[in-house]
């Protein structure tokens, strides 16, 4: 069951992980001449803190170390977006809703 999954969740990381290749400050480095000589790679964790992209680059280790958390959160939207689509079918069926007209039926009146 989708709850008892939920809560068996250890630790969740936001965010996404990706490689780059850098160019440094030092205009007259080897970089800057050829892209396939650039500094790197360099794994780099981002996410968003307050509406703000934050970025920070992770060893080996480090990323060893919280990859499982990192799936984890990836997991965790899933197993949440499953319980919300079940949570809107089981109000749907219970009020007679449509799923196919998301707006409330318009209240019948008595003829006068």
């Amino acid at each position: 069951m989708l709850v008892a999954q939920l809560g068996e969740m250890g630790f969740a990381l936001p965010g996404s992980v990706g490689t780059v290749m850098a160019r440094c400050g030092k205009p007259a480095c080897r970089c800057h001449r050829d892209p396939a000589l650039r500094h790197g790679p360099y794994t780099l964790w981002t996410r968003k803190v307050k509406g703000k992209t934050v970025t920070r680059t992770l060893t080996d280790e480090q990323l060893r170390r919280y990859q499982p958390w990192m799936d984890a959160h990836r997991q965790l939207r899933k197993l949440v977006r499953e319980l919300e689509a079940l949570s809107l079918r089981a109000a749907e069926d219970a009020e007679g809703w449509s799923a196919q007209h998301p707006r409330s039926p318009r209240q019948k009146t008595p003829a006068s």
